[in-house]
């Protein structure tokens, strides 16, 4: 028997937090993004779009599109909160449930719909609850496999609800362009268009005549891409597994980039978020993970181990960054994370340590603890250790 897989995406996300927000802005022309030079629109409310205006925009362009566009710097923390609020309500139901971004997810609800007379009317009450509930608004996409359940979900919006079968696929599916085909990248979508290729039904009958000139063009893809439009894709929810010899913390960046700069700004939140973590725990690791997913959520991920265990956000940081710069530069990000593994407790470290290196490494600890125990109380970072002062080259 076939899996029920849905896809879950909250529409226009972090516009319509804002609209929870201040009903006010309902069914105007909003974006989340920072205004002025460099500029970026983060995403916007579906009266936006209807300017033209997108994610990723520059904000001059949509502003030019749309001169009464609301711009709003966006509230991450609440963004996060309701997301939070989301993934809750999903988990009510299945509890296999793969968060794929901070605003979708693919979730296994074949024994749930056992108990269902109705599929449809089962799924349009989960989406008015959700809506009734937290006031966020989602369009559901059902199907047997990952691929079909995603694009189902984009084939309606907002407040969609679209049920594909495998022997739907060539009637719902191929009429559509072929930039809309989950997989089919923004790089590649020109260069199936410059050989002929305008829909997934032209871009399907190619893979099937097995096309030189396709192969060329996606790869290692093509026959994903064909197994995906035949309903062979992947069924398999991910669940994330609990590791208690590791301290992580992961980010959903709010659009795809390939800043370093403004990557690494993540990884040091993210460096601190698992440092004060592992102290609250008194645990230090001797391996620093960091992890990554593309534009299509494609994981990766690369760790190295060092001697002596930390739990520093400093080391932990620079340890990262020296990951990120050796292996994944060149690829445009979605979301970032950092472990830090093979823990061990704090008290255990005099086995792990010569007795001399011990010694001063928890003399050093118990400076430090003092020190901030007095910055504390001056409510001022004016006491340093002198190792400190003379690292920073200060007097």
């Amino acid at each position: 028997m076939s899996k029920v897989i849905v896809h879950i995406d909250l529409n226009a996300f972090f516009a319509r937090c804002e609209e929870i927000k201040d009903p006010s802005l309902e069914n105007k022309p909003v974006a989340i993004g920072h205004d002025g030079r460099g500029g970026i629109v983060s995403t916007c409310s579906y009266a936006a779009r209807k300017y033209g205006v997108s994610s990723a925009m520059p904000m001059f362009k949509a502003k030019q599109l749309c001169p009464k566009l609301i711009i709003i710097p966006g509230d991450y923390h609440f963004y996060s909160s309701m997301s939070h609020k989301f993934f809750n309500f999903i988990r009510r139901y299945t509890k296999l449930v793969e968060p794929a971004s901070v605003d979708e997810c693919f979730a296994d609800f074949t024994e749930v719909i056992k108990k269902e007379k109705d599929a449809v009317s089962f799924f349009r009450k989960l989406q008015d609850d959700l809506f009734k509930e937290t006031g966020l608004k989602c369009s559901i996409g059902v199907s047997t496999t990952r691929f079909l359940a995603k694009m189902a979900s984009d084939y309606q919006k907002p407040m969609g609800l679209t049920i594909i079968h495998k022997r739907d696929i060539d009637k719902i599916l191929f009429p559509l362009k072929v930039e809309s085909m989950f997989g089919v990248g923004k790089k590649t979508a020109p260069r199936l268009k410059s050989i002929g290729i305008k829909t997934i039904g032209d871009l399907y009958n190619k893979l099937e005549k097995e096309d030189d000139d396709i192969k060329n063009i996606l790869g290692k893809s093509y026959y994903t891409l064909k197994e995906w439009l035949e309903g062979k894709g992947s069924d398999e929810i991910e669940l994330e597994k609990w590791d208690p010899k590791s301290i992580g913390n992961s980010e959903t960046l709010p659009y795809d980039t390939d800043n370093a700069v403004e990557i690494k700004k993540h990884f040091m939140s993210l460096a601190k978020e698992v440092s004060e973590r592992a102290k609250r725990e008194d645990k230090l690791g001797h391996t620093i993970q960091i992890v990554v997913k593309d534009h299509t959520f494609k994981s990766f991920n690369k760790s190295i181990t060092f001697s002596n265990p930390t739990n520093e956000w400093q080391a932990i940081y620079d340890h990262a960054c020296n990951l990120y710069d050796k292996y994944f530069t060149k690829i445009v990000l979605r979301l970032v994370g950092i472990t830090l593994q093979n823990l061990i407790d704090y008290q255990d470290i005099a086995v792990q340590m010569s007795l001399f290196d011990y010694t001063k490494h928890e003399e050093e600890s118990k400076t430090k603890l003092l020190i901030n125990e007095l910055n504390r109380s001056l409510k001022k970072p004016l006491l340093k250790r002198a190792s400190e002062v003379k690292k920073n080259g200060n007097r």
